[in-house]
């Protein structure tokens, strides 16, 4: 009895361990006997190279006026530089911009221009705040005297620089206004291109006019240059007569 006891036990265990075994075995993933796949991260990009940007001078004492901005009777009274020895080139917009920069000239600007890759200076005319030239000067550039095209305007069909006179104003226009010397010189400026070149009033704009940019500033109201300018060449003024007079 007891011999057949035991042998019902064993075959019992036997039978229990044969299903463990049996259940484990079906729940398990299949072996993989291959190596496993190793991913490599992505290659890192390449640094990319920044241009340094120019150091900006410090600014300086304002220089005198040249003597070549002595006013001369022509077509009323203009400074002797505004007044081109070469064959005039065929005018027939005028656009004001405005140096974006707290300080400037010139010769400042003809700087950074190089350093972009400019030939020289952009603008034809450059009129300064009292930084680095005189408050309401009007310095001429080089494009003027050679009477070549700008720089300064490449919207369009280039037309804005193939035709047209660029001026800036030195300032930051979107946070301060023009100074009042600056304004005027600017008025005085247009009325005589106006008049030399036969340029209509809907024809002075502001750089802003003629593609999306903020320049020439906010605060640089080119409608009331443009109105009074207007108003002026239309009425036959001449915006330099007191000063003429107080040459002589």
């Amino acid at each position: 009895m007891y011999k057949r006891i035991g042998t019902s036990l064993l075959i019992l265990t036997a039978g229990l361990l044969t299903g463990c075994v049996a259940d484990t075995d079906a729940d398990l993933p299949p072996i993989r006997l291959a190596a496993p796949t190793v991913i490599s991260p992505p290659p890192r990009p390449a640094p990319v190279a920044v241009a340094p940007v120019p150091a900006m001078p410090a600014p300086v004492r304002p220089m005198p006026q040249p003597a070549s901005a002595r006013l001369v009777p022509e077509s009323g009274s203009v400074p002797a530089a505004w007044i081109p020895h070469v064959p005039a080139n065929h005018w027939t917009w005028i656009i004001i911009h405005h140096s974006d920069s707290d300080y400037g000239s010139a010769a400042i600007i003809d700087q950074w221009h190089r350093a972009r890759g400019f030939d020289e200076l952009g603008y034809h005319f450059v009129i300064g705040n009292g930084t680095n030239s005189g408050d309401g000067q009007i310095e001429v550039g080089p494009r003027w005297t050679k009477q070549k095209w700008g720089a300064h305007d490449n919207a369009l069909d280039n037309r804005y620089n193939t035709n047209g006179i660029g001026i800036c104003l030195v300032g930051n226009f979107n946070n301060t206004h023009p100074t009042a010397r600056q304004r005027q010189s600017l008025l005085r400026l247009v009325v005589y291109l106006m008049r030399k070149y036969n340029i209509p009033a809907d024809r002075v704009l502001g750089h802003g006019e003629t593609k999306t940019t903020e320049c020439p500033g906010r605060y640089m109201h080119v409608a009331e240059i443009r109105a009074q300018a207007a108003r002026m060449v239309a009425e036959g003024d001449d915006p330099f007569a007191a000063d003429y007079a107080d040459q002589h």
